[in-house]
């Protein structure tokens, strides 16, 4: 089975592997309710007990085939974590009123009564007093009555992390961050981590693929990095190919070994793929191969993309 680490203070603990819901949104792809079952099932029989799922993916659709997924499968075997803000592409509203709203609406779609981590999702699209205002205060009523058992924020910028941590670091559990503790960036450790650390805040951190970044799959038209990071991830990807390895087992093995972080979440609506990210993680990682990789990143390393709103960047 998969390891485990506690997030924070929180009293739970998470596989350092867990299953991201995204995909079941179809928000890559079309997929089938089959496809859907299966990869939450296999997901979970093999250890990775945690789901991440938000409102946003699939604007409900992620939830409601959970929520079906989950069926007939006892609650106290899985940990569940959503998300409440984001709503489209387009659409933020992280008001008090529709804190309880949102938070309802997912608990009736996954069919549960209570989530175990809650996260204010991309706040970086929106004015962030707001969220220390009004979304917190709101949320954290939600805890009071047990509908959540944890309570934090998820983002991208690493400004915005530092904005929202000087406002809430003493009334929040955890957060989430993605794309930014890989083979390519890893500025989420160095300059977020240790802030977390010193309050006890539990780590998660989301993408360990950059967004196929650090795949053999082509590189989407929608990935945001700049060129040169592309190319070097090709690089990467191909001494990691002449070495007879996929560049995203070294990914994987990377993000899941990192021991302050509780977990990394990555998704798939596909089972096969949910069962070979086992099996990676069961192996034993090339050393000499994960430093030459990492040496072709060194010129483009820790750089990112804007996300949000500019002042929040």
């Amino acid at each position: 089975m998969i390891q485990t680490r506690p997030l924070g203070k929180t009293g739970i603990d998470l596989p350092i592997l867990s299953f991201g819901a995204s995909s079941l949104g179809a928000e890559f792809r079309q997929i089938s309710l089959d496809e859907a079952m299966l990869s939450t099932r296999t997901a979970l029989d093999l250890g990775m007990n945690f789901i991440d799922t938000s409102p946003f993916y699939g604007r409900g659709m992620s939830e409601i085939l959970l929520g079906l997924g989950l069926q007939g499968v006892p609650r106290d075997s899985y940990l569940l974590g959503s998300k409440l803000g984001r709503y489209s592409d387009i659409h933020f509203d992280f008001s008090a009123k529709r804190v309880e709203e949102s938070v309802h609406i997912s608990l009736q779609r996954l069919k549960t009564d209570h989530l175990d981590i809650l996260l204010m999702h991309d706040p970086e699209f929106v004015s962030l007093p707001q969220l220390w205002e009004e979304t917190l205060p709101a949320a954290l009523r939600l805890k009071e009555q047990g509908k959540i058992r944890a309570l934090g924020f998820s983002c991208y910028p690493l400004k915005t992390f530092h904005t929202l941590l000087d406002q809430m670091e003493d009334q929040i559990d955890c957060v989430l961050s993605y794309n930014r503790y890989t083979l390519q960036n890893t500025s989420f450790v160095t300059e977020i981590l240790p802030r977390l650390e010193a309050k006890g805040i539990g780590a998660m951190n989301a993408g360990p693929f950059s967004a196929r970044l650090l795949t053999d799959a082509e590189l989407p038209d929608w990935l945001k990095e700049p060129e040169e990071v592309k190319s070097a991830a090709r690089r990467a990807a191909k001494l990691c190919s002449e070495h007879g390895v996929d560049i995203a087992q070294l990914a994987i093995q990377f993000s899941c070994e990192h021991p302050g972080l509780a977990t990394t979440i990555a998704g798939s609506a596909n089972p096969k793929n949910i069962r070979k990210w086992a099996d990676w993680l069961a192996s034993p990682i090339d050393r000499a191969l994960l430093d030459e990789v990492i040496a072709i990143f060194e010129p483009v390393k820790d750089i990112g993309h804007l996300e949000g709103l500019p002042e929040n960047n």
